[in-house]
């Protein structure tokens, strides 16, 4: 759990930076640890360095199909006749020393006896009874892998907190690993809170004033693809006790609460009081646009996120400041997003200094590099910007009005949402 926080909850709005760097600082792993077999780590975090006992390739071995030789055998200029004396496949070594003045068949991933220094391929020879022809010169070495030359045995290939993708798997499948320790899945449970918020799951029409609570469905969504195991308590009342009530019983169970809604300073807003009773606010309002209204905090030893209300608020907060506190209490280390440069396509007037803005846009190809077009309707409650966007304009703190065909940061939304 995160330590406490020095800046007042009622103080200046933080900036992006400084939260995320007490983020960093404050939060720690909070899950246990367990081995599980290589087929079931995908998608887990990695709870152990990973050592090479061996070398990668473990021997020098052929990189294509073709004829090993002994590099001096080669004449100088033009074509060398050499004998075919053997044929090795992969799996499959000679068996006995090489000698010079001989070329063997070898096949890709056989192993090279030693001697031999070189393989031609095979379409740049010819066969001639039991001779082959090597057309033409070719530099020492070519052809041939070295062992090693991928891993060195002792080195640590992968660190403790990276996620484990395709990549890392097969990677630790080279060196002969059946399982790997992991962190255990993080506990999170969810919850929305307002009187007009109805579960689609509950069917029928919606009441006038109502509305569908969709941020409880894309934030339990976004957990799980970062591998949480959520619990859904599904709209809580807007009454303080109520609130209360879900929240002290949520942190029995669980590590992470996730509620959306009732965290800024209107009367039927419950959450924060609700979390100071029970617990600590940490930081509550965050210079940034769209989701100024932003919770973090702890209840009895239970770490507290709390989401704007508006859809596109909740999902710009939970990518840029939730999923950092998620990746940390997992076991993760690695929190920051690539962003990348684009050129803008729009002017947007209406940037204030002092505050971090998140602008939903898509890019469009262009000779120049891609262009980032902002979409047309930028209001939070806009849901359908964030599934035709491809992600987020990020305009930092010290940026002001935007001019079309200025550089600009762009983050993929595949860049926060795994």
């Amino acid at each position: 759990m995160a330590k406490p926080d020095p800046v007042a909850a009622d103080g200046e709005r933080m900036a992006v930076d400084h939260a995320l760097a007490l983020l960093a600082d404050r939060v720690t792993p909070v899950t246990d640890r367990e081995d599980v077999p290589l087929r079931q780590a995908l998608g887990r975090i990695l709870a152990e360095d990973i050592v090479a006992p061996n070398d990668v390739p473990g021997h020098d071995n052929a990189a294509v199909d073709g004829y090993a030789v002994f590099y001096d055998d080669l004449k100088a200029t033009g074509e060398t006749r050499l004998p075919v004396t053997a044929r090795i496949a992969a799996g499959h070594p000679l068996g006995r020393a090489a000698r010079p003045g001989e070329a063997l068949q070898i096949f890709t991933g056989g192993s090279l006896p030693a001697g031999p220094d070189t393989v031609f391929m095979i379409e740049d020879c010819r066969a001639d009874g039991d001779h082959v022809i090597l057309e033409g010169t070719i530099q020492r070495g070519a052809n041939c892998r070295r062992a090693g030359e991928d891993i060195r045995a002792g080195a640590t290939i992968l660190r403790a907190g990276r996620r484990l993708r395709a990549q890392e798997v097969g990677l630790a499948a080279s060196v002969g690993r059946n399982q790997l320790r992991v962190f255990e899945p993080l506990r999170a449970a969810v919850f929305s809170t307002g009187d007009e918020v109805r579960d689609p799951a509950d069917g029928g029409d919606l009441a006038p004033g109502c509305i569908y609570d969709s941020n409880r469905y894309a934030v339990i969504g976004l957990l799980e693809e970062l591998g949480c195991r959520v619990t859904d308590l599904g709209i809580v009342e807007d009454r303080l006790d109520a609130v209360q009530d879900a929240l002290g019983g949520a942190a029995r169970e669980h590590q992470l609460l996730i509620t959306s809604g009732g965290v800024s300073m209107g009367e039927e807003d419950h959450v924060r009081a609700a979390v100071e009773a029970l617990g600590r606010i940490h930081f509550w309002r965050l210079a940034v646009k769209p989701g100024r209204p932003m919770a973090f905090g702890e209840v009895a030893g239970a770490t507290f996120l709390g989401l704007p209300g508006n859809p596109v608020a909740a999902m710009a907060t939970f990518m840029r400041i939730a999923r950092p506190v998620v990746i940390l209490l997992s076991g993760g280390t690695d929190i920051t997003p690539a962003l990348y440069k684009v050129r803008a396509g729009f002017d947007f007037r209406a940037k204030k200094r002092g505050r971090r803005e998140w602008l939903r846009a898509r890019l469009v190809a262009d000779p120049g590099g891609p262009i980032a077009e902002k979409f047309a309707a930028d209001g939070s409650g806009i849901l359908t910007s964030m599934v035709e966007a491809d992600g987020l304009v990020e305009l930092t703190e010290d940026q002001g009005p935007l001019v079309k065909g200025e550089m600009v940061d762009f983050l993929p939304f595949n860049e926060v949402t795994r």
